[in-house]
């Protein structure tokens, strides 16, 4: 489970854009998640959940996860199309020269939050 993993990661940088910007407290973030970047959503917000209280900053924080489209192009037919409906073959010329654009990312995209 390397989704706790992935949420102290996120807290140890929301701790440093609280210091930088003199926030007190974390109402709420929003973070994109890409379909194919390996986290299970249901184990992302339980360790969430288990971490936040153990951090002051967080503890009253609300998390909300938007869903980014993986999307892959083909560079023989410079075509672009759902990954996760068609894989790596490219669904218009077949080809195997592709690769993912978007889909794979995990960002912090809003932080709703109270300064000093």
């Amino acid at each position: 489970m390397h989704e706790l993993s992935i949420v102290t990661h996120v807290a140890k940088t929301l701790d440093e854009i609280a210091e930088e910007n003199k926030l007190t407290k974390i109402g709420s973030v929003t973070l994109e998640i890409g379909e194919v970047s390996g986290i299970i959503t249901d184990y992302f917000v339980d360790c969430w959940n288990y971490f936040k209280v153990k951090h002051p900053l967080l503890k009253e924080a609300e998390l909300k996860l938007e869903t980014i489209d993986a999307i892959t192009f083909c560079e023989d037919c410079k075509q672009e199309y759902k990954t996760i409906e068609y894989g790596r073959i490219c669904p218009y010329c077949h080809s195997e020269h592709t690769y993912l654009l978007q889909g794979n990312e995990c960002n912090i995209k809003e932080i709703e939050a109270e300064n000093e």
